[in-house]
């Protein structure tokens, strides 16, 4: 059974990533030369959602909090600020060779897929004796007690205790050790025929400089951060920001990936939207429950789901952490990181002030006295979360009458079109009606006219674009200035003066709906 709905939900996400393609959202990138692994391209319609989720994320981080401000630092930074940061030296993932399959993984990949494997199994074992036992089934007991379930859990425990330490130690012969007893396979060729682990840096590297003498080697950014810690004191003076106070950026990074997959889920060109919040010192974990709160509420406002997130606190700490967790979506391949958020301590700061020699402290008059600010940092992956609410929104519906139908059930201050205007046929003056209304109706959002096809397939093509409203102009239009709206979810249908238009879809699309249940 679980293996039959785990084949389902691979079907589905083949059929999404298709689907995508098809109707503009994302395109391999370079792909008339056969693509580039791991790069894409977002297509007109894939810019308009990812814009909106933007804005989204922008204004409840600016909007909503007086003390957050913006940036937009640049790409290029100077290469000392990457050894500050501890990425020349540490920013590696341990990689595992398959001899015959000649795959390369991520060796802490491999035993978290395997760990994953472990909770399924005990979940299968939950899941069959729930149906044997009906209501009167005590899961908690049941998990407690039965000796399968037990055999499972113990073994799963101890393998991810033994994990967690080899991480911790960056024990590479252990993570191997690992991958050995626990028979893991390469998923390729079957085989277990591994070579040592070793570590691999993700960071790009280029030349800055007119001449090979001259040029200095740079670095592509793997993450928008330090352009956040470096111009921590600019932003602080010039926007006279009292602490706690936050800085928020939207922009590029680049790694080097090895195991690029699942789609947009891991690239080696994405995008972070990440908010860096610096406090008092031990005041840090204060802050760090407050925003692991309002970051969860803004996942769930889109109405996606409680149950499709869940926080993931980390096996092994970043060496500047003190507390971490993700928020985990359940994505068609499992539940998956989309954001994480870690309380930094005081290291960022201090490391420019050490490799700078630059004060980066801040003047506290309630206290009058100078300390280096500890931050908590909010960083969540847009590609992904444009992937979670793209897998969030897939449906296909059978219809009545054994028709059936695949839309996108996006939130609609989100959909890339809020509103199809369609004449209901090419003649009788319908279609410049239609414009009219269009062009009046293009200023307040975005809409799109579409005069091709049967009314039925134009309906069938906003839905698979995820269009939350259509508005029909027919004769009656003519008579009494009023139009159809037909709502996508529901395919309900009703009649509303075209006067009343602007004001009703411009209602339901407004971001500020979403906001507004954020900031409760």
């Amino acid at each position: 059974m679980h293996f039959l709905i785990m084949a389902q939900q691979e079907e589905v996400f083949k059929k999404l990533v298709s689907h995508c393609k098809e109707y503009g959202y994302v395109f391999p990138s370079s792909e008339i030369y056969d693509g580039l692994g791991a790069v894409y391209d977002y297509g007109q319609m894939g810019v308009e959602l990812k814009n909106n989720i933007k804005k989204y994320w922008w204004d409840s981080m600016v909007l909503l909090n007086e003390n957050v401000v913006g940036i937009d630092s640049a790409i290029f930074m100077h290469p000392t600020i990457w050894k500050a940061s501890g990425h020349v030296d540490a920013f590696n993932d341990p990689l595992i060779d398959n001899k015959e399959s000649k795959k390369r993984y991520r060796a802490d990949v491999l035993i978290e897929d395997y760990l994953a494997k472990q909770d399924e199994k005990i979940d299968k074992e939950v899941q069959k004796a729930a149906r044997r036992f009906g209501e009167t089934f005590d899961e908690e007991m049941y998990r407690q007690t039965n000796p399968r379930v037990l055999e499972y859990q113990q073994k799963r425990d101890e393998v991810h205790a033994r994990f967690a330490k080899a991480l911790n130690d960056e024990n590479l012969d252990e993570l191997r050790q690992i991958i050995v007893d626990c028979e893991i396979a390469c998923p390729i060729s079957g085989t277990r025929n591994w070579t040592e682990v070793r570590q691999f840096n993700l960071m790009f590297s280029t030349e800055m400089g007119s001449t090979s003498d001259g040029a200095m080697k740079i670095y592509l950014r793997p993450e928008t951060a330090q352009g956040i810690f470096v111009n921590f004191l600019n932003v602080q003076k010039t926007g006279r920001m009292k602490i706690p106070f936050g800085i928020a950026q939207i922009g590029k990074a680049f790694r080097n990936e090895i195991v690029a997959r699942q789609f947009i889920f891991r690239m080696r060109e994405f995008e972070q939207m990440e908010m860096q919040f610096f406090v008092a010192p031990g005041e840090e974990l204060k802050w760090f429950e407050h925003w692991k709160a309002i970051r969860m509420r803004w996942h769930q406002t889109l109405g996606f789901g409680a149950h499709k997130y869940r926080f993931h606190d980390h096996d092994k700490l970043a060496h500047y952490a003190n507390a971490a967790t993700d928020i985990e979506f359940e994505m068609p391949f499992g539940f998956k990181e989309v954001e994480g958020i870690h309380s930094r301590t005081d290291f960022d700061l201090s490391q420019h002030e050490k490799f700078s020699g630059k004060k980066l402290q801040y003047f506290d008059p309630e206290l009058n006295k100078s300390y280096v600010p500890f931050v908590v940092e909010t960083s969540i992956g847009l590609d992904r979360m444009f992937l979670s609410v793209l897998a969030a929104s897939y449906r296909e519906e059978t219809l009545e009458g054994g028709e059936t139908r695949v839309l996108l059930n996006l939130p609609p201050a989100l959909a890339p079109v809020k509103l199809a205007i369609l004449p209901l046929v090419k003649k009788d003056g319908l279609p410049e009606k239609a414009r009219a209304i269009m062009d009046e109706l293009k200023f307040s959002f975005s809409c799109q006219y579409d005069e091709k096809d049967s009314i039925g397939k134009r309906y069938r093509r906003q839905d698979a674009i995820g269009t939350p409203f259509c508005a029909t102009i027919d004769h009656q239009t003519l008579e009494d200035n009023t139009v159809t709206i037909r709502y996508r979810d529901t395919m309900e249908q009703e009649r509303v003066s075209i006067d009343a238009l602007q004001q009703t879809i411009a209602e339901k699309t407004d971001m500020k709906n979403l906001l507004k249940q954020i900031s409760i």
